[in-house]
């Protein structure tokens, strides 16, 4: 799945390329924790 992440006023925020939400995380470390492990991205 590709995505992209975005910052969001001290959160990011997944969406996919065609920009449908997938989800919030505190920090970008913990939205790429979140792809590996739901989305099984890289």
């Amino acid at each position: 799945m590709e995505y992209t992440i975005r910052q969001v006023r001290g959160h990011v925020e997944v969406y996919t390329l065609e920009g449908k939400f997938l989800f919030s995380a505190d920090t970008l470390r913990e939205a790429r924790e979140e792809l590996r492990e739901e989305y099984n991205a890289a």
